[in-house]
């Protein structure tokens, strides 16, 4: 089975919340206004609990709290209250797969890690909308969770890792193509922008003059989330570190304290992604 088939088998399994693909629709019409938005978020209360979980996180540690969902899209910005409700809805949507494959509890540490490193290299650089690089950093690898979904057994075939055989040389040998490649296919099949997925495409690109600054801030934050979660496993990624640090005019000291201050957020952000956290609703 190759990549596109693989890609449409998993749109028959994975179906985002009629809200998010609403709301998406909404945000493209030029002519829609904040309380459009509001009122197809305010018609989803689970939708509505977790975005309001998530304004008043410390993913954004707002002085006063965010009561409403208006409030929210008024201080976070329509697109990026998208942005997370979409996230929101892609970790809804896959709460069902098989977690006796993986360790489904590290894999959202390792995700949640790479978002939230992504998103503060990004305003480090002193870029806006940095909620687009939290996305990119949270989606980099869902489609290990599809594939687990779709195709069990090369899954579990790809997990076969040891000290001379790479995840990455599996991934490539058992499916013909990584994981990466399939989390951008599937999240330009669900139409998200390339913004998000062409930084994920190019994940394990080597040659760092082929990437621009969003690709190199989401590898940085790969990078670091890798070692921080994940330095156990042999991922078989070439070391670029200096490299990628001076691409991005970044010292050791910057990723240091990117590491020291998105790991305090850890905890409080995973439980609004991990599916598991879902349960109450």
């Amino acid at each position: 089975m190759n990549l596109a088939q693989l890609v449409q088998q998993a749109d028959s399994v994975f179906v985002l919340p009629e809200s998010v693909t609403r709301l998406k629709a909404c945000i493209d019409d030029e002519s829609s206004s904040i309380d459009d938005v509001a009122e197809i978020i305010s018609f989803d209360p689970t939708l509505t609990s977790q975005l309001l979980k998530i304004a008043n996180s410390a993913l954004y540690n707002f002085t006063s709290p965010i009561e409403t969902i208006t409030k929210a899209i008024q201080v976070i910005g329509t697109r990026a209250t998208y942005d997370l409700a979409l996230s929101y809805g892609i970790s809804h949507t896959l709460k069902t797969v098989e977690t006796t494959i993986i360790d489904i509890d590290r894999f959202w540490e390792q995700s949640v890690s790479c978002a939230l490193l992504a998103k503060h290299l990004a305003e480090k650089k002193r870029i806006r909308e940095s909620e687009r690089f939290f996305v990119t950093g949270l989606l980099h690898n869902i489609g290990e969770l599809a594939m687990i979904k779709v195709a069990p057994d090369m899954a579990k075939r790809c997990l076969n890792t040891d000290k001379d055989t790479s995840s990455i040389y599996l991934q490539k040998e058992v499916m013909g193509f990584t994981y990466c490649d399939y989390s951008a296919e599937l999240i330009k099949d669900w139409g998200l922008p390339p913004s998000i997925y062409r930084p994920i495409a190019t994940l394990l690109e080597t040659d760092l003059s082929q990437l621009d600054t969003h690709a190199l801030i989401v590898k940085q934050a790969y990078l670091l989330a890798q070692d921080n979660v994940n330095a156990d496993i042999n991922v078989g990624y070439p070391p670029v570190g200096p490299a990628l640090l001076a691409a991005l005019k970044l010292t050791e000291d910057d990723a240091e304290e990117a590491l020291d201050e998105t790991n305090m957020q850890l905890i409080s952000v995973i439980q609004l992604f991990n599916p598991s956290a879902f349960n109450i609703f």
